[in-house]
């Protein structure tokens, strides 16, 4: 990995701007899993390492954004950005990534660009549809699926994508693993949100409610629910919980099997990723479903 952070270094210091180039050193660059999911694809040459960089610069640019919308201080336990530099800096410091990694991208074969530059477009709507449908109660799984497809697993699905078309692989069954790698990666998100403690999370549990997220339990929970229940649910969205409210959500989660049916919506895309690769026998690929949904939750 240390070798796309040199590329992600060349990039920006080519800019020539100095002041942008320190800020840019100051971002915590993260675990790169788009970038080990394309080379575990199409393994490792100067081609396939300069994409990743493009994606990764991307993938920072979008949380670039991201942290300043949800005014977050901290990423990866680390001083966010905006933090540091303030909201400006940080908004035009991820439109200068976003262009680099654009102008690097039409170096590329337009097969391959046309899939990162439109997964790039559907991601930024993704962050848009994320903020709307936090200002009311959300009941719709539809229109959350869609949501985190938009938001999480269409920059994953192109990161399969084009890594399967670098290697002449088949890029419709790697669309689908990315796609549901993605998509199951986010509910296992939001499931460990409700499941786990505030050590664990780094957070307060149950922060994504909240915060006025209704993610893919909390729809299943309110679709077993009564209509007295169902309106004690809506009160108690987007506002900071007791005791007795924070009770009553984890005995009705366990009452409605609310969580376990999004455990098994998760194991179900992530097997279906699976499926759709079998004939590569890639077992690192495997695996990366298998840790993500064969786990204690």
């Amino acid at each position: 990995m240390d070798k796309i952070d040199e590329i992600m270094s060349k990039f920006i210091s080519e800019l020539g701007y100095k002041e942008a180039f320190e800020m840019f050193l100051k971002i915590s660059s993260g675990k790169k899993l788009r970038s080990k999911l394309l080379l575990k694809i199409a393994g490792e040459s100067e081609i396939s390492l300069k994409l990743c960089a493009i994606i990764e610069l991307i993938h920072l640019a979008s949380l670039l954004h991201d942290d300043v919308i949800d005014e977050a201080n901290i990423r990866r336990g680390k001083p966010s950005i905006n933090a540091l530099f303030g909201s400006k800096n940080s908004v035009m410091l991820g439109d200068i990534l976003y262009s680099k990694a654009y102008f690097e991208l039409t170096k590329f074969d337009p097969s391959i660009a046309v899939v990162v530059s439109d997964a790039v477009s559907k991601l930024s709507i993704g962050e848009m549809m994320d903020v709307k449908m936090a200002e009311n109660f959300n009941e719709n799984e539809q229109e959350y699926l869609k949501m985190i497809y938009y938001k999480t697993a269409v920059l994953i699905e192109a990161t399969a994508i084009c890594g399967a078309k670098l290697a002449g692989k088949d890029s419709e069954k790697f669309g689908i693993y990315g796609k549901n790698l993605g998509l199951a990666f986010q509910i296992v998100d939001d499931i460990l949100d409700i499941t786990q403690d505030e050590k664990t999370l780094g957070k307060p549990a149950l922060n994504d409610f909240v915060e006025g997220k209704t993610t893919l339990p909390y729809i299943y929970l309110y679709k077993s629910l009564d209509e007295a229940g169902k309106t004690k649910l809506r009160s108690l969205w987007a506002k900071k919980l007791n005791a007795d409210e924070i009770l009553w959500l984890k005995e009705n989660f366990d009452k409605t099997s609310s969580v376990s049916k999004a455990i098994n919506e998760a194991k179900r895309l992530g097997n279906e990723a699976i499926e759709a690769i079998k004939e590569y026998k890639n077992a690192e690929l495997e695996g990366i479903i298998k840790s993500m949904i064969d786990r204690e939750f």
